[in-house]
């Protein structure tokens, strides 16, 4: 067996990638037309929440 036990477990080479590609995916930005789908989504249902109490 090597000096590293882990390094030859393939489950946990699995969970170091899929942690690594996991912290990649929180570093990237967030796309400007994904916020802006977001931005109308708030503004219809403030729209809506404003009708249902009149």
């Amino acid at each position: 067996m090597g000096a590293n036990p882990k390094a030859e477990d393939p489950n946990a080479q699995i969970a170091t990638k899929l942690k690594a590609l996991y912290q990649s995916v929180q570093e990237e930005a967030i796309p400007t037309r994904f916020l802006e789908l977001l931005e109308r989504l708030d503004a219809a249902e403030q729209t809506t929440v404003r009708r249902g109490k009149e």
